[in-house]
């Protein structure tokens, strides 16, 4: 089995909605459930040892657009959240990570050496990651807050507008350069996270906050769960010039699961064979390199393919990049060791 580092999941946003029903977060994840993707023994029968966890603000006035007769869609914008009712759900995410963490059903890593360690010991290790600030003020003091808690990674922006930046629709087929790049505000943010060690995502960024990143920056380029819009062109996926500056910058690319973003028709529908996500691995690879390529699956936030279904399927893709010629060396590159070397260099161990 090849242990699994993931860049990107939802399960915090999951197990929040369900305790609002009265659901107890904790025994959710630890004792197993038969909804979404992810809980402690989904994980571990899938060779899933951990992953970036994010605090995610659902916006409630967001309804996906239906494909027209020529599979065109356009979902419009949400609209752009308030601050404090923001900070009060990302707060209560917060909780719920280090009262899972506190009960011993993860561990909430904080280094490198702590997701080694999780991964050793067989317990799911947890990174705290932000997708999309709208919690976090212009004068960034909740994010001196948030780092204290454990947050190690973000994303500036979600597909939605902020005080930071401009999000990306969900759009088919499209280019990524819809809209605006950083703020002031989003400079700033940039700045600070170089200060502090916090991995910055471009996931949902605009093409043009992109590049505003890429000349702020002094982390390589990262899209936690993104794919190739040469291939599926959705306006979330990564254009190839895009691609040559995360190789460039020694990057990576996290392969998203999401079938919307694997298909070349940009539909989502469960009903996609893994050879769609082989596609966009190899493309990604032969146009940046194995070492800058991983897996970033986006479960409890994404329709995936019904092959893989849940957490517990993870080992069958890699068991079809294995039957195509991965060998194990690359394998484990892809599995964990390309996040756990971005990772490092984002949060300075690289430089202790």
């Amino acid at each position: 089995m090849q242990f699994v580092f993931d860049g990107h999941n939802d399960v915090l946003l999951r197990l929040w909605t369900h305790s609002k029903d009265g659901s107890d977060p904790i025994a959710e994840f630890a004792d197993g459930t038969t909804t979404g993707h992810i809980d402690a023994r989904r994980a571990k029968e899938g060779g899933l040892s951990g992953g970036l966890c994010a605090i995610y603000i659902p916006s409630g006035d967001l309804v996906f657009a239906d494909p027209d007769a020529d599979g065109r869609y356009i979902t419009p914008m949400a609209a752009p959240l308030d601050p404090l009712p923001s900070l009060t759900i990302a707060t209560e995410m917060a909780a719920i990570a280090l009262r899972l963490d506190q009960a011993g059903a993860w561990r909430l890593c904080r280094t490198v050496k702590d997701i080694r360690g999780a991964i050793e010991d067989g317990i799911f290790a947890a990174v705290m990651h932000i997708e999309g600030c709208e919690a976090i003020g212009p004068d960034l003091s909740a994010l001196e807050v948030f780092y204290a808690a454990g947050l190690r990674s973000l994303g500036p922006v979600w597909s939605r507008h902020n005080v930071f930046g401009h999000g990306v629709p969900f759009a088919f087929p499209m280019s990524p350069d819809t809209a605006p790049g950083l703020t002031d505000a989003g400079f700033e943010l940039v700045r600070e996270c170089n200060r502090l060690g916090i991995l910055i995502d471009l996931a949902h960024i605009t093409e043009k906050g992109f590049w505003d990143v890429a000349k702020t920056t002094d982390q390589p380029l990262v899209a936690s769960h993104s794919n190739a819009h040469a291939l599926t062109p959705v306006a979330r996926n990564l254009t190839d010039r895009q691609l040559d500056a995360i190789r460039e910058s020694r990057g990576l690319v996290g392969i998203n699961y999401a079938t919307a973003m694997l298909r070349a028709d940009g539909r989502s529908d469960s009903d996609t064979p893994l050879a769609d996500m082989i596609r966009h691995i190899d493309y990604l690879v032969n146009r940046i390199g194995i070492d800058c390529v991983a897996l970033g699956s986006d479960f409890d936030g994404a329709t995936i393919p019904e092959e893989i279904g849940d957490a517990a399927g993870n080992q069958k893709l890699i068991a079809a990049l294995r039957e195509v010629g991965y060998g194990e060396a690359d394998l484990t590159k892809l599995a964990r060791e390309n996040w756990l070397r971005i990772l490092a260099q984002a949060w300075r161990e690289d430089r202790a």
